[in-house]
């Protein structure tokens, strides 16, 4: 019966861009409408991925859930740096990196209760941010006196953006091939499964429709902030980087609940190391298309990226999952977003 109502529910989607683009409501039934309507898209996406993961194994399903889902962060930031929007691309992607770490993962094991993960993967992603942040300080320790948005930092984020990229190709060939080795075939899983190429066809329309709804999404979270005095970097470092991790959110809790819990684990760590470590340098490299964007973080952001790499290595060493672990998570991230609140602009 669920199954059915999120498969019908699915419709919101269409109907949501028709009522935006047709009758121009206004913002407040845009959100709404766009919100409801990432659920299903969400759920949608986990679904997929899961039938994908039935052909590739765990490790390689989380990367495709992680890239498929980032892919709408990507087209939002793109459009917030055409709107000179700098600040609000800096707190989106440093808040998804956040989390993922803490919020989608904390409710991966709080739904998936006890079980293992994979302790090596785990460890891999969480190494990964821990690099991009000690890179990412290059540019962000001199933001923090004087003008953030100066030219010569955008020049130093090049350099920063381009070692980035680097290792995240060299150790995403490594982690592909590791987890192909590891991955038996399991025959009566896969006769009930979709077809790899199916999986991959629905991934990739949810996708480009998770964009034109999150971006429809954006934009009314813009009035609401202020509507609800809230600062800018607020909405973007928690709301908009909820909104934009709705796929990985929905996706992680479906697969945990369903018992799968080394999947749901990669999901959410496979997408904090892809944002920090391929989608940051990426909307840093292509944002001189537009307007070059200076990787300089807010102090507040660096510490909470930190805190959270540190956090989730320190629950996930033994390579075991429980609920308790995800309430610890949940928890840190309920504390990160109240210093996000506090903070305020620059």
């Amino acid at each position: 019966m669920a199954r059915r109502i999120l498969w019908g529910s699915v419709a919101l989607a269409p109907a949501t861009i028709f009522v935006h683009y047709a009758f121009a409501p206004g913002e407040v039934v845009d959100f709404v409408l766009a919100a409801l309507a990432l659920v299903p898209l969400a759920w949608l996406i986990g679904e997929a991925t899961e039938h994908a993961a039935h052909h590739t194994g765990p490790g390689i399903g989380g990367f495709l859930n992680a890239t498929f889902g980032n892919a709408p962060e990507l087209i939002i930031s793109l459009i917030a740096i055409n709107e000179g929007l700098t600040e609000v691309v800096r707190g989106s992607l440093s808040g998804s990196v956040v989390g993922n770490l803490l919020l989608v993962l904390g409710f991966s094991l709080l739904f998936g209760g006890s079980g293992l993960v994979d302790r090596e993967s785990s460890l891999t992603s969480l190494g990964l941010v821990a690099f991009a942040v000690a890179l990412l300080l290059i540019p962000a320790l001199p933001s923090w006196n004087g003008d953030p948005e100066r030219h010569v930092l955008a020049q130093i984020s090049i350099p920063v953006a381009v070692a980035l990229l680097v290792v995240y190709v060299g150790v995403t060939w490594w982690s592909l091939r590791r987890h192909r080795r590891l991955h038996v075939s399991d025959t009566a899983s896969e006769m009930a499964a979709w077809t790899f190429s199916t999986a991959l066809l629905v991934l990739g329309l949810a996708t480009v429709v998770t964009a034109v709804i999150a971006e429809i999404l954006v934009t009314s979270l813009e009035v609401f902030g202020e509507k609800a005095h809230l600062s800018d970097f607020f909405v973007a470092a928690v709301i908009v980087a909820i909104v934009g991790n709705a796929a990985e959110h929905g996706g992680a809790i479906v697969v945990a609940h369903r018992g799968q819990i080394k999947l749901a684990a990669e999901i959410a760590l496979a997408s904090s190391a892809q944002v920090a470590v391929f989608l940051i340098p990426a909307v840093a490299l292509l944002s001189w298309l537009i307007e070059p964007l200076a990787l300089s973080f807010r102090a507040v952001e660096v510490f909470a990226l930190t805190a959270s790499a540190l956090f989730a290595f320190a629950l996930l060493v033994q390579g075991r999952s429980s609920r308790g672990r995800g309430v610890a998570l949940i928890s840190a991230y309920v504390v990160v977003a109240a210093a996000f609140f506090a903070a305020g602009d620059r």
